[in-house]
């Protein structure tokens, strides 16, 4: 979690997102870390360098957690410290953060469609073709929602079935963490999508915002 999010903060506050210099040798130890032992134990690392990242980070996460413990390497500093100074800025934009959500049941029901659709729209022909070409589902570059689920398949790790639910699954839970995140930000407008009729209202609702705060 973390990256829409991460990026709206960037545009409405300006804030650095440097990458400082990156130290290739570290981030394939670390790679090599979690196929030896583990996303588990990748996170505890984590857990004994930042606490308050670690709280955060969800361990399946395994790109923000190398990216957290990279920069206490290249740093000394806790990225949760840098990133808790980074959010203190103050916008020098005049805008709205409209937040758009529907009622859980609804949203579950979304996304297990979303998932069927990207089945029969070739998700696992992709992820075939990538296996062939020597990706596992080990790599960090293949840690996204659905491609890690397939390739373990593919590799021998039970049932399609059984994989096209769990893709579900952990799609429903980032969802739900992605509220959760959203929730802890500030100045936000959100916006219940079943208590409208459709998109127009919507935008008409929005408007209403814009106006009061003369942005449009």
């Amino acid at each position: 979690v973390g990256g829409t999010g991460f990026y709206i903060q960037a545009v409405l506050y300006d804030i650095d997102f440097t990458e400082n210099d990156i130290n290739p040798s570290y981030r394939q130890e670390l790679e090599q870390t979690v196929k030896e032992k583990g996303a588990e134990y990748l996170h505890a690392l984590l857990k004994q360098v930042d606490p308050k990242s670690a709280e955060k980070v969800h361990p399946n996460n395994i790109k923000r957690v190398i990216r957290a413990l990279e920069y206490h390497k290249l740093t000394g500093e806790k990225i949760s410290d840098h990133n808790a100074e980074q959010r203190k800025k103050n916008s020098p934009y005049q805008y709205c953060y409209f937040v758009l959500n529907k009622n859980r049941a609804k949203l579950y029901e979304g996304i297990n469609l979303r998932v069927d659709q990207m089945m029969q729209n070739g998700l696992l022909e992709e992820v075939k073709d990538l296996a062939e070409r020597g990706y596992t589902k080990d790599m960090v570059s293949m840690q996204g929602l659905g491609y890690k689920e397939l390739l373990a398949f593919l590799e021998g790790e039970g049932t399609l079935e059984n994989a096209v639910d769990l893709i579900k699954k952990e799609t429903r839970h980032y969802a739900k963490r992605q509220i959760t995140w959203f929730k802890r930000e500030n100045e936000i407008i959100w916006i219940n999508k079943d208590d409208f009729r459709n998109d127009m209202e919507i935008l008409s609702h929005m408007l209403k915002f814009l106006k009061e705060k003369n942005i449009v």
